[in-house]
């Protein structure tokens, strides 16, 4: 896949915990990362209102149903702490 040379600005609190976690050659990758990552939330939010809009929102019943059958990844592991 080609590549752009970009300019940010970012935080440096953000930039020095990033560079601590995968070294100052990596950032690059791990930015690319992050930003690919944020776009997939934007899209799968837009879609989720396209189909609010279409079908209107999720029952408060339905919601709980799914968060029982499917826990947060947190959950899953106090669950495995505490078993």
């Amino acid at each position: 896949m080609a590549t752009e040379k970009v300019s940010l600005t970012l935080e440096e609190e953000l930039v020095a915990e990033a560079r601590e976690a995968v070294g100052s050659r990596g950032l690059s990758s791990y930015v690319n990362r992050a930003l690919s990552h944020q776009l997939q939330r934007d899209r799968l939010a837009g879609l989720l209102a396209e189909l609010e809009e279409e079908h209107g929102p999720i029952s408060p019943r339905t919601i709980e149903e799914v968060r029982r059958a499917w826990p947060a990844p947190a959950e899953k592991a106090a669950k495995r702490r505490s078993a």
